[in-house]
């Protein structure tokens, strides 16, 4: 016969090996996050908050149990391409890859760059050699099985519009960023305001984009498309509706959440009675 001692000893190691088998699929998952803040631009005026911003989001993505966040901040050309090489070797044995950046970005014809701290971009042909397309962030992330995640604070006015030379009088420099359609699947870009318009770099320490995105984006189980809603209506209430985030792309029916739910515990195991221990 069992002893009583031993009989909840066992019981315990199997409540503890199902605990197990429920929680670990769910932390199985590899996140991965480069995070860029451009500020101190050297040929325009500084940005005031996208340092902020980065480290803001580093810092949430670092809280939320990402296995590698590389925080990256007022890198040049090079530098940033190289980040994002390094940074794609660490993408390829992860189900979620996420860019986030910070900074100044434009739209030329139809395409858009992130730029570096010592663009000068004196004529519009300068933007292929000094800047960084946004196709270049996608190939970065590209190895990610699960989710790709580019997240994008960098819908501001175009600071070099005054003094960039246009080489051909019909090419179009637009406001913000322009509008994308990704062709790959499992892909999401968010943008901090919609296609053709610019988003506020904001009055305090954090835009209001960042601020929104650290309210929602980790929530533990919470899938990605929803936390973007609520990012959404934040930006619109605190911006009383002058800047609207917007994300493009498309996943699948089951949720994609950036931070797994918590796992739901074993059912406890109700305490034996005094007579069944006598049978026993």
């Amino acid at each position: 016969m069992m002893k009583s001692g031993s009989l909840k000893l066992l019981r315990w190691a199997a409540a503890a090996a199902a605990f197990l088998f429920v929680s670990e699929p769910a932390f199985a998952e590899k996140r991965v996050a480069l995070v860029l803040g451009n500020s101190a631009y050297k040929n325009v005026a500084p940005l005031a908050n996208p340092i902020n911003d980065s480290a803001k989001i580093a810092s949430t993505l670092k809280d939320a149990g990402f296995d590698v966040v590389d925080s990256r901040r007022d890198m040049a050309a090079a530098e940033t391409r190289r980040a994002l090489r390094d940074f794609a070797d660490r993408a390829r044995d992860a189900d979620i890859a996420v860019v986030y950046y910070a900074g100044h970005g434009i739209e030329l014809d139809g395409a858009n760059y992130l730029i570096p701290v010592d663009a000068r971009l004196e004529r519009d042909t300068d933007i292929y050699d000094e800047g960084l397309s946004l196709d270049r962030i996608l190939i970065a992330i590209e190895p990610a099985k699960k989710l790709r995640l580019v997240i994008l604070d960098a819908c501001r006015d175009n600071p070099f519009a005054r003094t960039m030379k246009r080489t051909v009088a019909s090419r179009a420099i637009g406001q913000g960023l322009a509008k994308v359609e990704p062709t790959s699947p499992n892909v999401l870009i968010a943008y901090s305001a919609k296609a053709g318009s610019t988003a506020a770099d904001g009055d305090g320490q954090n835009s209001p984009f960042t601020t929104a995105l650290s309210h929602h984006l980790t929530k533990p189980g919470l899938d990605v498309r929803r936390a973007f809603g609520f990012v959404r209506d934040e930006v619109l209430k605190t911006t009383n509706n002058r800047q609207e985030p917007f994300v493009y792309g498309s996943l699948g029916g089951e949720d994609v959440p950036l931070v797994p739910a918590p796992a739901a515990a074993a059912p406890a195991t109700p305490a034996p009675s005094a007579q069944a221990e006598a049978r026993r």
